[in-house]
């Protein structure tokens, strides 16, 4: 796909519009897979949080992958995309019981990230497997509002409640066949991860009837030229080595799962906008987009870095630009970026825009969520329509508030 494919979707499907690029996801999926050949048994849950458009979801079960799922109607998407049961991982975090059994009741594999409802659900149901979701206490990269394995962290069962774990389970009998670990996004020291590794070795000795351990995921992907990243190459050939060991010494050949989703999508994923306004003032250049944090919240939420493109005038001279949105809020996605000179009405392109972007979208302002397309097999497929007006009124109910007529009073016969 490239800058005239772009500007042609743009043209036929309006703006805003996410596209995402089908072949850079089967080439992610590819190397991943392929840099843990040597492990007999393999499997990758697709996280649908990062991206869960069915289309998407469909493509997925095509290259093979399961998936990943933290809520029940994410669970429903899988099953309605044509996901089996079986292939579907439900990892829910500060759910109600009554959520995870309905999730059970559709065959799903269960995770449990706490004591409580490991209890209530291993004494209810000690027949239906459950895996067992650890905290090992590891941070992953500097950024807590992505890092989910550090102390403070609501995810997981804390290592150091693995005994109350192993109580829960004989009392309760119940038949636990995963342990799985998610340390969080943008992991770049591979020997950190090969650590907390170790530590989901050590607890899975615990427990003698496994058929999987899922590391989680959080590879960091590049954001602009010469980005760090992780090296999924190394970890591949040192995890790989180590995990074949483990299941000599434990005596089973178990499955190695991971769940990735920022690093199957992000980067075959672009934002595209229209430029409404060249704004100076005293001392910044703006450029105003037709979207805002309404549509790509990550620079605002997380100060995430989007690379920035004008699609219509890329071999401008560069000037600084101020990107900013329409939203009534200040929604900055660039400060001071060097821009090939923008005009009214030029498309601006985002790079990284696959993942936690369209899900993460709302109709703040009453603005409508964008269009998505699918660029497959060199052509371009619509996968979600825009939003109209009559799709934000449709949930809403009308109150009457006309002026109720008063009956008048009329004296009874004596």
């Amino acid at each position: 796909m490239n800058t005239s494919d772009l500007l042609h979707i743009a043209q036929t499907y309006g703006s805003p519009t996410y596209v995402y690029d089908a072949e850079k996801i089967s080439s992610q999926y590819e190397r991943l897979t392929n840099a843990f050949a040597s492990v007999p048994k393999m499997k990758l849950h697709y996280a649908v949080k990062a991206l869960s458009n069915v289309s998407i979801l469909k493509l997925m079960k095509k290259l093979g992958a399961g998936l990943d799922t933290v809520s029940i109607q994410e669970v429903q998407l899988g099953l309605a995309a044509g996901f089996d049961a079986s292939e579907i991982m439900y990892t829910p975090n500060g759910v109600s019981l009554q959520e995870i059994e309905e999730a059970a009741q559709l065959g799903v594999q269960i995770n449990i990230d706490n004591l409580s409802i490991l209890e209530q659900f291993g004494s209810k149901h000690p027949k239906i497997p459950v895996c067992i979701r650890i905290n090992p206490h590891v941070l992953a990269g500097g950024n807590h509002n992505i890092s989910v394995g550090h102390i403070d962290s609501k995810f997981g069962i804390s290592i150091h409640q693995v005994p109350h774990v192993l109580r829960i389970v004989e009392l309760t009998g119940m038949h636990i066949n995963g342990i799985h670990m998610h340390t969080g996004s943008d992991i770049l020291d591979i020997d950190v991860f090969l650590y907390a590794s170790e530590i989901l070795f050590s607890t899975a000795t615990h427990f003698k009837e496994l058929d999987f351990i899922d590391f989680g995921s959080g590879f960091k992907v590049p954001y602009k030229k010469d980005d760090i990243q992780t090296n999924i190459e190394e970890l591949g050939e040192k995890l790989s080595k180590r995990f074949n060991e483990f299941c000599h010494e434990y005596g089973k050949q178990l499955s190695l799962n991971f769940e990735p989703g920022k690093f199957l999508v992000s980067e075959a994923g672009y934002f595209l906008t229209e430029v409404n306004v060249v704004k100076q003032t005293t001392s910044t250049v703006f450029a105003g987009v037709d979207s805002g944090f309404n549509h790509l919240i990550r620079p605002m939420l997380y100060n995430s870095y989007h690379h920035i493109e004008n699609i219509s005038n890329p071999e401008g001279r560069e000037r600084y630009y101020s990107v900013v949105g329409y939203i009534c809020e200040t929604d900055t996605f660039a400060n001071n970026r060097r821009i090939s000179e923008i005009r009214e009405g030029d498309i601006l392109k985002f790079n990284n825009a696959g993942a936690y972007c369209f899900s993460m979208a709302s109709n703040y302002n009453s603005r409508y969520r964008p269009a998505e397309v699918l660029w497959y097999q060199g052509k371009a497929h619509l996968i979600r329509k825009r939003e109209t007006l009559d799709d934000i009124l449709r949930n809403q109910v009308d109150i009457d508030f006309s002026p109720v007529k008063k009956k008048k009073n009329i004296p009874k016969e004596v």
